[in-house]
């Protein structure tokens, strides 16, 4: 059997190295995208390696691109990837916000905690008390009374919740 060689030259190689960085960049933010979705990662560590990801996405896309890839779309075709996720991040340039009041609307936001409140309220009222159903609604509450800046630190509700996180995480 003989062998194929990808590359001829230093600047083939480093082509191939390049696609290789660019493939394995928006196949990880797809996984970080599915992680999150899944309530497996903390909003601030998911927004940080987001950030991370997308500035290396930037970066990497740069030295692919060509007329063979204008544009990440016709990289994906080409090579097959399935990443609506990742793709969508990347034209949003940014993370999920998750519920914040910074968008200026401090109105939605309190409606999404009452919403919240109202969805655990009615978990426990159905008698579903295992560690997997509740923790991710409080932990949800925790962080969207945390993205209101409106709220003290000492507020009651805020102290309670994250009480109730702790108790939940043991």
């Amino acid at each position: 059997m003989e062998e194929v060689k990808l590359f001829e030259t230093a600047k083939e190689r480093a082509h191939y190295d390049n696609l290789a960085d660019l493939y394995a960049v928006i196949n990880t933010l797809q996984c970080l995208e599915r992680a999150y979705i899944r309530d497996c990662v903390k909003t601030n560590e998911y927004e940080a390696a987001c950030n991370k990801l997308l500035a290396q996405y930037k970066t990497a896309f740069k030295l692919v691109q060509s007329s063979e890839y204008p544009d990440v779309d016709s990289f994906v075709k080409k090579y097959r990837l399935d990443c609506v996720a990742a793709l969508e991040r990347i034209k949003d340039d940014q993370p999920v916000k998750v519920r914040t009041e910074k968008t200026g609307n401090s109105n939605k936001c309190i409606a999404d905690i009452v919403s919240l409140f109202i969805t655990t309220s009615d978990c426990l009222k159905l008698e579903r008390r295992a560690k997997d159903d509740i923790y991710p609604l409080i932990r949800e509450i925790c962080d969207a009374l945390s993205s209101m800046s409106s709220l003290p630190a000492n507020f009651e509700a805020k102290i309670k919740m994250n009480e109730w996180l702790k108790v939940l995480a043991r």
